[in-house]
């Protein structure tokens, strides 16, 4: 199982982004899939999930401008970020859980400049 990020870039303070994360196996395997982001010097936090039935969870800092979706037909899940602030500067990975596994992407790196 690969979990591929990509879509990270530089972008100025109020920006759109759009990350996405493929999945090397049907989507539909996974119970859960999220993203994550770590800053500079900070632990990885959780941004956002989605649950295979559709519930989604979101970071109190991201509600309103970040929403996560699945495109099954892409085995992809996608964030997009929308007014984007420098805080929001991190290395974005998203994550896959099946059973009692958990995968992991490669980080892509998201950069706001104010």
């Amino acid at each position: 199982v690969q979990l591929q990020a990509f879509g990270g870039g530089l972008v100025q303070a109020g920006g759109s982004l759009r990350l996405s994360c493929a999945a090397s196996v049907n989507i539909f395997s996974f119970y859960l899939m999220g993203w994550y982001r770590q800053a500079p010097g900070k632990q990885r936090d959780l941004v956002a999930n989605i649950h295979s039935g559709g519930r989604t969870n979101y970071a109190d800092s991201v509600k309103g401008r970040f929403t996560i979706s699945i495109d099954n037909a892409k085995d992809t899940v996608y964030l997009q970020m929308n007014n984007l602030q420098p805080e929001d500067t991190a290395v974005y990975s998203c994550n896959g859980a099946i059973g009692w596994k958990s995968y992991w992407g490669q980080g892509t790196l998201v950069t706001v400049s104010s």
